[in-house]
């Protein structure tokens, strides 16, 4: 089992037990999973590409498929568990967390689950991982733990990697409150765009992150002023956060001026694809 499923599957778990998710043969088939991973099993792909470079294919493992592919988190936690609802898996690079999160929420909204267990996990901190970030210029070359990671800072010159994973239990209300569940926050809007500029930068004004973020209050039926707090990408790269400013201020036009912002990749680092939960 790769280390991002394993992530998954603490996490899942951690969830539940704080949720008082009851998964027995009543609830089960009402129960889904939904988690994303952008790269999948990345430490699997290194040591079977050694053992076929090294020992030749028949000493391929034959879990070595099964093991990489990035939907075995949501596979895995679901046997674990005994969820038999909705189950599948998103991959949408830096978004997959937010993006699964929101695709297991609109499958509650319709009713095909009352409960699903959803998020993101990764384990990019592999010598491939880390050597194909190094080339492309995006990993902080600070070597001060305290200062390498400093989203929207002045100096800012890359991330640090990251890696976990991060899953939430989300259920209709409905079922919440009949079974007396602690609530800690309702989800009332999702949106997701894509801005069909480049495969790595964001469009130079951030107009698809903007779209993304209108079409979440639009789906809530919120306007800019109702937002008080906003959870920022903010990879600490020079031009990732800034083209992220520029979103939110088209976006929130005068309200941005009030709107607290900040990013946690100062103090976990970049998780990847299980980083996004705005």
């Amino acid at each position: 089992m790769d280390r991002f499923t394993q992530y998954a599957i603490v996490a899942a778990r951690e969830a539940v037990k704080d949720a008082q998710l009851d998964i027995n043969e009543n609830t089960a088939d009402r129960i889904g999973v939904w988690i994303g991973s952008g790269i999948g099993g990345m430490e699997t792909f290194e040591i079977a590409h050694k053992q076929l470079m090294d020992k030749g294919p028949r000493r391929v493992s034959p879990f070595f498929v099964p093991m990489l592919i990035p939907d075995m988190a949501t596979g895995q936690v679901s046997i674990d568990l005994g969820a038999k609802g909705p189950n599948g898996a998103t991959v949408t690079a830096c978004a997959t967390g937010t993006n699964s999160i929101g695709e297991a929420f609109k499958i509650v909204q319709r009713g095909d689950a009352d409960a699903m267990i959803t998020g993101g996990t990764e384990a990019p901190i592999t010598h491939m991982a880390i050597a194909g970030f190094s080339a492309s210029r995006a990993l902080s070359t600070n070597d001060d733990i305290e200062t390498a990671c400093r989203p929207f800072q002045e100096g800012r010159d890359g991330f640090v990697m990251g890696e976990g994973a991060g899953i939430l239990v989300i259920e209709s209300l409905e079922s919440a409150q009949a079974r007396g569940a602690n609530i800690y926050a309702e989800i009332v809007g999702y949106g997701t765009t894509g801005d069909a500029y480049h495969i790595t930068a964001p469009a130079p004004e951030g107009e698809g992150g903007s779209r993304a973020m209108q079409a979440a209050m639009d789906d809530a039926g919120i306007e800019p002023k109702d937002v008080q707090y906003l959870n920022a990408h903010g990879t600490s790269t020079p031009v990732g956060d800034l083209n992220e400013v520029k979103a939110i201020k088209n976006t929130f036009g005068e309200a941005a001026k009030h709107l607290k912002v900040s990013s946690t990749k100062s103090m976990t680092g970049h998780l990847l694809w299980c980083n996004r939960w705005n």
